[in-house]
């Protein structure tokens, strides 16, 4: 079953938290033991209703303030597709929550509050899914029985995103008028909205095309285990396994290992029961080649006619997630996939305001939140794909040495 992974964004009491419990309620994806628990904590918290938006602030903290501050991921099906769902806070100093939530979205849902139009965090969240090339985009328009279902309401703020988001790097943009408190077009239609023509949220979810978001034009293989069993049954069994990054490959098919660059041919394609002639993004396979070379983890498959160059000089942007402040000079190791390399940070070259996509030159830092532009040296080189065009193998994170924690997000720049 096909595999939907999407994000909510918006301003502090937009809402998000209570849409993805009304989507989970209603369409009947919770256990009892779970509705009990949220009936307890409304109880414990005074209100006198079913606070669906505790389903997912699981922290103490957000149960106080009644704000989301972790991502939170849920995961529910139905019959036409699964979800992996990340409620992310709206707060501009959570945006590197906001970013690991986005960073494998398919798709982003913007929560707008009728009431209020198009705002300044509406704008950041819009223009952080520009930045991690989410390829849909779909602006909720929330708390229409607020505005008593008004139609001209919903069409000015429709109007007014387009001419906003003009300027962005967002190919597929829906707009949907829903109220998540009751439930008005989440899952079912409404009939208090006689005049929308279109689908509910969650059939928009079950049907937006998302064949096309993965690269199948470049076929990248990132090793992340050899399997050597040496065993009586399989005494010269020798197989490369991991998830296929993006492209398809084929039984027969002449690939070049890097960043060495030998060039050699797959003899078969295995998975759990047995041999396959072809696969393809994002399956799990084991790789078998003609020729013993010196392959490991952290080196590429790739499609020896149609090879990435690879490189020690990367532009990228960076959003920065340490509390430490990123200065030129400072050392990191950089993960792409499973190849990690130690790097240094030749230059900041701006950092970029998220509010209004201005980007200001003449700054020596960026600090925790802040998203730049950074030009970085490596030690050995690495896969010089376009995050725009490869989301799977365009990104990285910079991680600390000393203490094994991610210090950034990475998206390379070509």
């Amino acid at each position: 079953m096909e595999l939907l992974r999407f994000l909510t964004s918006g301003s502090v009491d937009d809402g998000k938290s209570t849409l993805i419990g009304r989507m989970l309620f209603d369409s009947r994806s919770l256990l009892q033991d779970q509705i009990e628990a949220v009936e307890k904590s409304s109880l414990k918290k005074g209100d006198d209703f079913f606070n669906l938006a505790l389903l997912t602030d699981g922290l103490k903290a957000e149960r106080e303030q009644g704000i989301t501050i972790d991502v939170a991921y849920k995961y529910f099906s139905t019959p036409k597709r699964k979800f992996i769902i990340a409620d992310t806070p709206g707060h501009i100093q959570y945006t590197r929550n906001m970013v690991t939530g986005a960073s494998t979205a398919n798709l982003m849902i913007i929560l707008v509050d009728a009431r209020a139009g198009i705002i300044e965090q509406t704008r950041r969240h819009s223009i952080i899914a520009s930045l991690m090339a989410i390829p849909h985009l779909v602006v909720c328009v929330n708390k229409m029985d607020l505005v008593n279902w008004s139609q001209e309401t919903f069409e000015t703020i429709c109007e007014d995103f387009r001419k906003f988001s003009a300027k962005l790097n967002i190919r597929d943009i829906s707009f949907i008028p829903v109220s998540a408190l009751k439930g008005d077009n989440v899952v079912n239609k409404s009939e208090n909205l006689p005049w929308y023509e279109g689908r509910s949220l969650l059939h928009h979810l079950e049907e937006v095309y998302i064949e096309s978001d993965i690269n199948l034009q470049s076929p990248r293989f990132p090793v992340q285990y050899v399997i050597r069993p040496e065993s009586q049954e399989h005494p010269d069994y020798r197989a490369y396994a991991g998830s296929i990054a993006s492209g398809i490959f084929r039984k027969g098919q002449k690939v070049m290992v890097l960043p060495a660059g030998f060039e050699t041919e797959i003899e078969g394609i295995d998975v759990y029961n047995g041999e396959i002639d072809e696969a393809f993004a994002p399956m799990s396979v084991a790789i078998r080649l003609k020729d013993n070379l010196d392959i490991s983890r952290g080196d590429f498959l790739v499609d020896a006619g149609a090879a990435p160059e690879t490189t020690q000089d990367i532009t990228a942007n960076i959003c920065w997630m340490s509390s430490s402040k990123l200065k030129a000079g400072a050392t990191f190791l950089l993960q792409q996939n499973s190849r990690r390399v130690k790097v240094r940070i030749s230059e900041i070259v701006y950092k970029t305001d998220i509010s209004t996509l201005e980007d200001i030159s003449g700054v020596e830092e960026l600090a925790m939140n802040d998203i730049g532009l950074v030009k970085i040296r490596a030690a050995s080189a690495v896969i010089a794909d376009d995050y725009r065009k490869n989301r799977f193998t365009g990104g990285f994170i910079l991680i600390d040495e000393g203490t094994n924690l991610t210090s950034g997000a990475g998206f390379m720049r070509f």
